[in-house]
């Protein structure tokens, strides 16, 4: 056992078992399923790892089709579906129990020149003055449908300008700013700073589609991640600090959308990301 840093890049980095085999385990905790941000990491590190190095991701469609088990091993299994001039194509299902539990679709590109311009970044407090945020954003720890997949120490800094916001009382517009990084400093291979962002872009996205109808942290709702998209515009460290704005246009039928822009501290755009997920009322 080492850090927890040393645990997260541990647990991104799946076992090779054939040419487009891999295989993924989770973390041994409490937690009843595996925390998507998990699934859709370790699904972009199998599809990563058969593709040339100077090829980066720039794009993942993900759909989550079956809840996973964290007793047991998942496969990755990966298809060549496109080697290109200038872009490589992936598909990967994951397998539990004879069943799939996620697909995605993965496109690599060449770096290229080309034009070049970036939304602003919000003006939000430094993470630097704003206290270390100790609740769990996954809800209530003593829940093992929504407990953190870390136990004790965690491997993630987050740290919220607008306070914490599953401390807050009632519901609130469905907006929320987040700085975030690794506790530690993570190998230079941008594939695995890709990964970290693919983990965490899942931690708050779906919990902002909750705000405006309950108190953020209620145990009112059943949650679950339906589909993820990822758009990787610049490269960016996973251990050094990155904003996460959020916000959430629409809510219905028990589905809640969201999508948010994720910014390199010196202000450029890193990446573009959205997900459907299910909010089912408690009956």
């Amino acid at each position: 056992m080492g850090t927890p840093i040393d645990d997260l890049v541990d647990l991104l980095e799946l076992e090779q078992l054939e040419v487009n085999l891999f295989r993924g385990v989770s973390p041994q905790n409490a937690r009843e399923r595996i925390f998507g941000g998990q699934v859709l990491a370790q699904g972009l590190m199998a599809a990563g790892r058969t593709v040339d190095a100077e090829r980066r991701v720039h794009s993942m469609h993900a759909y989550f089709l079956r809840p996973g088990d964290p007793r047991v091993p998942i496969i990755f299994d990966v298809d060549r579906i496109r080697e290109g001039r200038s872009f490589t194509t992936r598909r990967v299902v994951a397998i539990q129990h004879g069943e799939a539990i996620f697909n995605a679709a993965a496109s690599f590109h060449v770096p290229e020149e080309g034009p070049d311009h970036s939304d602003p970044m919000p003006d939000v407090a430094a993470p630097e003055t704003i206290r270390v945020s100790e609740p769990s954003p996954w809800g209530d720890e003593e829940n093992p449908e929504t407990a953190s997949p870390w136990a004790g120490e965690r491997p993630l800094d987050m740290r919220f300008p607008g306070g914490d916001p599953w401390s807050s009382e009632g519901p609130r517009a469905p907006d929320q700013d987040m700085w975030l990084r690794v506790n530690g400093t993570l190998p230079d291979d941008p594939l695995v700073h890709a990964t970290v962002g693919a983990y965490v872009s899942d931690i708050a996205l779906l919990g902002t589609t909750t705000m405006p109808h309950a108190s953020p942290g209620s145990k009112g709702f059943m949650m679950a991640s339906l589909d993820h998209v990822m758009w990787f515009h610049r490269e960016f460290r996973a251990d050094e600090w990155l904003l996460f704005h959020l916000h959430s246009p629409s809510a219905m039928g028990a589905r809640g959308f969201a999508r948010g822009s994720v910014f390199r501290a010196d202000g450029q755009l890193a990446m573009s990301i959205a997900q459907e997920g299910l909010i089912r009322p408690m009956r």
